[in-house]
């Protein structure tokens, strides 16, 4: 296994953020990690990097096995050695990752000649190589252009080619199609994973959008407030979804033939890191399945069948159950 992360918890000061998160990634494969703004996606990024610290932030329980090392408790100076070089991060705005003062070659380059030791003169042409492969056309010009002369799409992919520069064996991306139209959006998404098949990486897809997820993941981990909601392949996933947040997101996802008024939403909001309940589910408020139970007393996760995980005192029964019911009646 390329990452497996096992009980991870984070927190600040009193407060804490990450309960309990379990989930792993191997080469090849694509995870989507998924929930509502305020979910915990971007922060588990942060943790997973060793950037959390910098916020302040401790990881209080768990592990973070990236290929066989756990990197808890890792030194700065280590974690500096994995950044960049065989752990990638596409940053969430393409429009202030990027300095404004220097050429697009010269960002690209820096990543390729600290993490492997390159010339300048190899470097620029290994950040053209990069440039050419993400399909962006005349990859020499645009090395030398700055990024205000870029689209949105083409600054998208100038921040992916800095996260390949030094050929990592994991890429965690956050929310990488953001303010990106749809056409756009699907070509990045596609061009991920294309990346995945042909170079055998690991990739961590944070997103809110469950059609993107259904588009290109393998497996699926639903964040809610801090904990894993539910967790498994995605198509087992997207065929009988268990939680009912987890259905819930499904059901916002729009499609063809939907009568006009008819696309659901979600009602309430995440509640905020200072209402968080320990002793609860803290999707009660919003559930409509919820009792008392939900309101006093913590889902702990368990494992499914499929491999993934569930945390819910009231799942929703899978359709195959349903059927095994109807024929009883």
């Amino acid at each position: 296994m390329l990452l497996d992360v096992r009980d991870l918890s984070l927190r600040i000061g009193t407060v804490g953020l990450l309960d309990g998160l379990s989930f792993s990634v191997d080469r090849g494969e694509v995870l989507g990690l998924v929930g509502e703004s305020g979910s915990g996606k971007s922060l588990t990024a942060l943790a997973l990097t060793g950037l959390a610290a910098r916020m302040g932030a401790t990881i209080t329980a768990g592990s973070v096995v990236f290929d066989g090392t756990d990197l808890v408790g890792l030194k700065e100076s280590a974690y500096r050695r994995l950044r960049g070089k065989r752990i990638g991060f596409i940053t969430q705005n393409p429009m202030s990752a990027l300095d404004a003062l220097v050429t697009i070659g010269d960002q690209v380059d820096q990543v390729s000649r600290l993490h492997l030791g390159l010339s300048k003169r190899a470097a620029r042409a290994h950040t053209v190589e990069i440039l050419s492969r993400l399909r962006i056309p005349e990859a020499e010009v645009v090395a030398r252009a700055y990024p205000h002369n870029l689209s949105g799409g083409m600054k998208q992919r100038v921040v992916i080619a800095m996260a390949l520069a030094a050929d990592p064996d994991l890429i965690i991306a956050d929310e990488p199609t953001t303010a990106l139209d749809v056409t756009v959006q699907a070509q990045i998404v596609m061009m991920l994973a294309d990346l995945v098949r042909k170079r055998d990486l690991g990739l961590i897809l944070i997103t809110h959008d469950m059609s993107v997820v259904a588009q290109i993941c393998d497996k699926v981990c639903v964040l809610y407030a801090g904990r894993v909601a539910e967790s498994g392949p995605v198509r087992q996933i997207f065929a009988a979804p268990r939680h009912p947040y987890t259905e819930a997101l499904i059901g916002c996802i729009p499609r063809d033939g939907m009568a006009p008024g008819s696309l659901r939403g979600i009602p309430g909001t995440v509640a905020a890191v200072s209402q968080y309940g320990a002793d609860c589910c803290r999707f009660a408020p919003r559930c409509g399945r919820a009792d008392a139970r939900c309101r006093t007393q913590q889902p702990l996760p368990v494992v499914t069948g499929t491999g993934g995980m569930l945390a819910c005192h009231h799942p929703v029964d899978s359709p195959v159950k349903e059927a095994a019911d109807a024929d009883a009646r």
